[in-house]
């Protein structure tokens, strides 16, 4: 046999592993209205990028007639290739060979790929497809799906792990993605549970769909566990595309700083969105846009936890992690749900060296029996935790109520702000006007003649004297009253002036935040 059969016996196995399960299987995946594994990875990785690795890995299992049985790739596709000419790694779980469900080799080739990453330094990429562990395979699957969970946690913070659920996810399975920075799904076609629908209905009684049970919209709105949907897989990889553009390849670097077209950075339309009185609402996400490059902000979690807005943005060219108050929601007060989507945001953008920029508009902490009996305090103490922890440039601008422990909280000076903005409309105070009144001047409000109007002056009288951003810029705890219109220019200077900015802390093994 010479080279040139060689080859050819090598192109004829190649194509048997691209094939995966079979054009007949690769229909049934195109009936799902899903794509296969190699079809997402096309549309993920700039064009021709793709390097496979490990083609030809086999699984050893000899149970059940598994020795008659061949698994074309193991189930999964591993490999490297671009996102707009930076490197990235990915695995893709095919479901048209033994469904996606994870073996020892299967997992194999997923680890070596995040070693690979973080050796090398480069977000990894996992869309993941899967019925769960290779049952046939017994309590080594198991242990394969440990290798991943440990190589999740160890790498956390070294380079960014991103999550794409594009089929079912189930059992231990749905730990990996919950370890990673970012979750996005496919909403109608994928979906994330512990147990399905038919142990549970088993177990409990209760019946529900895999959709109602674990789909995007409950992951994307009432859990929490997803940061992004998109309806079709097309956009949902393209909204990957777009994130890795906001972050660093890992936690050595700092992110791009884009070159970005001279224009006006006065913005004379922030002086009407924010209105005056406290009990006026409007939605921040205009501000937003007002302030960062072409109005462009990717917004995390967006339907959770609503009360709070984070996401990324660019100002100036350079990225940014932007938090902000939504009074729309809650009267943008801080609940146990917000608290923990903020915490962790904070979190990733100080992995990364991404600045932070916080919008303050607060009343305080949600009042409630549901919220003090759930742990409000253990979940509110997380947000002081990530913000006095975080390194990273941390700016605040306080755009309008700034009252009590949440004022604290939210990136103050006192927990480690490099910059602290007021606007001139800001109250910064211990809790608001009325309350305080109600409270300092109850005996003199409950002897006047006319209570209503003395409560009102007195009201007045507190509000001018206290609940005012000069009484707090007196004391250092802002650094300068800004018109609203020079807020962008005010954070460009401010993002410059900090770009070099190192800072550390005492030595510890890790800390141990109020989870």
């Amino acid at each position: 046999m010479n080279m040139y059969e060689k080859i050819d016996q090598l192109m004829e196995r190649k194509r048997r592993v691209e094939l995966g399960g079979g054009d007949q299987r690769i229909d049934a995946q195109h009936a799902r209205g899903k794509l296969t594994a190699r079809e997402r990875i096309d549309l993920l990785l700039d064009r021709d990028s793709f390097v496979e690795l490990n083609p030809f890995m086999e699984h050893r299992a000899v149970h059940f007639g598994m020795d008659k049985i061949e698994a074309p790739g193991e189930g999964v596709v591993t490999g490297y290739g671009k996102i707009e000419g930076r490197l990235v790694y990915v695995f893709a779980q095919d479901f048209t060979v033994f469904g996606g469900a994870l073996g020892e080799m299967h997992a194999l080739k997923v680890a070596k790929i995040m070693d690979l990453a973080a050796k090398n330094g480069a977000p990894i990429i996992g869309l993941n497809d899967s019925g769960g562990a290779r049952i046939q395979e017994g309590v080594v699957s198991l242990d394969g799906y440990g290798h991943i969970f440990y190589r999740n946690s160890i790498y956390s913070g070294v380079v960014p792990q991103i999550s794409v659920i594009m089929g079912p996810c189930a059992g231990g399975a749905v730990y990996s993605p919950a370890i990673t920075d970012f979750v996005f799904m496919v909403e109608k076609t994928s979906q994330m549970f512990i147990t399905g629908p038919k142990v549970i209905e088993t177990v409990t009684g209760e019946k529900i769909s895999s959709e109602d049970l674990g789909g995007a919209k409950i992951h994307g709105s009432i859990s929490g566990n997803a940061h992004f949907t998109a309806e079709s897989e097309p956009e949902v990889l393209q909204e990957v595309r777009r994130l890795i553009r906001f972050l660093p390849q890992n936690n050595k670097e700092k992110p791009q700083i884009l070159d970005v077209q001279q224009g006006e950075d006065w913005r004379e339309e922030l002086a009407e969105i924010v209105p005056v009185e406290g009990t006026k609402v409007y939605d921040v996400r205009k501000v937003v846009e007002q302030i960062v490059d072409d109005g462009d902000f990717m917004e995390v979690q967006p339907k959770f936890a609503r009360n709070i807005v984070v996401g990324f943005a660019r100002i100036a060219g350079q990225s940014v992690g932007i938090i902000a108050n939504q009074p729309k929601f809650l009267a943008g007060g801080l609940d146990i749900n917000s608290s923990d989507k903020l915490s962790r945001f904070i979190r990733f953008c100080d992995c990364f060296n991404i600045a932070l920029i916080t919008f303050e508009d607060v009343t305080g902490f949600f009042p409630g029996i549901n919220q003090e009996h759930g742990g409000i305090i253990r979940h509110g103490a997380k947000i002081l935790y990530a913000y006095s922890e975080a390194t990273v440039p941390k700016i605040t601008v306080i755009l309008r109520k700034a009252f009590g422990g949440a004022y604290v909280a939210l990136n103050s000076k006192a927990i480690g702000a490099d910059i602290v903005y007021a606007w001139p409309n800001a109250e910064i105070a211990v809790m608001g006007p009325e309350g305080a009144a109600n409270i300092i001047f109850a005996k003199e409000i409950e002897q006047s003649e006319d209570g209503v109007a003395t409560r009102s002056a007195k009201i007045a009288e507190y509000r001018d004297r206290f609940a005012n951003p000069y009484v707090a810029a007196a004391h250092g705890m802002v650094d300068d009253v800004i018109d609203p219109r020079e807020t962008r220019i005010k954070l460009i200077q401010s993002l410059e002036m900090l770009r070099n900015k190192e800072e550390s802390r005492p030595y510890k093994k890790h800390g141990n935040i109020p989870l």
